[in-house]
């Protein structure tokens, strides 16, 4: 029988970071985003209180970069088209000598983005690793779920009901992969994802895990696009008997006068530190004082995560965890 991987709280020998790497994908933000990826680094390996940092580069002269910005970090050159290893890598599951990777189908968030490398680097960096890997004939990306641990997995109707992603599979034959995969035994179902969310409404932008029976969900302010999907999703998580605790929200946040989706929720929970991106908004510091009151046993850090979030995500999109 398949156990579930360990909730995100479970210590970590390493994590995968993705390191900005493609000029013509990032152009000018490409240094600013560098900067900011090598900033969340270093905030998770808190100078060795933290786990291991595994930079991945594309290319050598972005690993050069990555050297330079992050010299306690090892840096692995494997292709990719871009950052978000959250979706692209292997979920890692079982600990110590038992841990194996399982990897999916990748079609770029429902055929939006089709970038060279995306669909292997899973198998690629979990054989750089030396675990062994099982690829899963379906479509799935690591950001569409959170899970507890136990086996419960949060996620999106908008994302894993997307006909983009698998449209032969209905949500019972969703759930009977999740189960069979990822050692899933409850699967809780939200409505839609943030919006203008390329993901098609990941749900680590909504809803985490923050502790065994308890989700954060973002409060809305005043001019909050996404108030409506904060509500729905706290009304579902309390109706399936969670204790839903409220973080709030950045609000609006624009880029060249369109919305885009900027999410607390979106932080990344290390050993010594979680990790939250910031955009400059008048909550930014209400939002790392209630994540700091969630974890009493790390220190909550907020890093601005603008250039990054050009490129549409944040830290947890970048980041995949590798148990101790």
């Amino acid at each position: 029988m398949t156990q579930p991987p360990l909730p995100e709280w479970a210590p970590h020998a390493a994590v995968w970071i993705g390191f900005p790497s493609a000029a013509d994908l990032w152009e000018n933000d490409l240094a600013p985003a560098q900067a900011e990826v090598a900033a969340f680094a270093a905030a998770v390996h808190a100078d060795g209180r933290g786990e291991q940092v595994w930079l991945v580069a594309a290319d050598e002269a972005a690993a050069s970069e990555a050297r330079r910005l992050a010299p306690f970090a090892k840096v692995i050159v494997e292709p990719f088209g871009d950052i978000w290893l959250r979706d692209t890598a292997a979920i890692v599951l079982g600990s110590g000598a038992d841990r194996r990777a399982v990897d999916f189908d990748f079609n770029g968030w429902g055929g939006k983005y089709d970038l060279h490398g995306d669909d292997t680097i899973g198998q690629r960096l979990a054989a750089e690793a030396s675990m062994p890997c099982t690829r899963c004939d379906w479509i799935l990306e690591g950001g569409a779920i959170d899970g507890d641990g136990s086996g419960t997995f949060l996620t999106t109707e908008q994302c894993l009901l997307n006909p983009n992603r698998n449209p032969d599979l209905d949500r019972d034959g969703i759930e009977e992969r999740l189960k069979r995969d990822l050692g899933g035994s409850r699967i809780v179902w939200l409505g839609d994802g943030l919006v203008n969310d390329h993901t098609d409404g990941h749900v680590d932008n909504l809803a985490r895990f923050v502790g065994p029976n308890r989700v954060a969900v973002p409060e809305a302010t005043l001019d909050d696009p996404n108030a409506a999907a904060f509500a729905d999703a706290a009304e579902a998580l309390l109706d399936a008997d969670f204790e839903v605790v409220a973080i709030p929200s950045p609000g609006l946040v624009e880029l060249d006068g369109e919305i885009i989706p900027a999410s607390y929720m979106n932080f990344y929970i290390g050993n010594a530190a979680v990790v939250v991106p910031l955009y400059g908004a008048a909550n930014d510091q209400a939002a790392v004082d209630a994540i700091q009151a969630l974890f009493p046993g790390r220190v909550a850090i907020g890093l601005r995560a603008d250039h990054i979030l050009t490129g549409g995500g944040s830290f947890h999109c970048i980041s995949q965890q590798v148990p101790e």
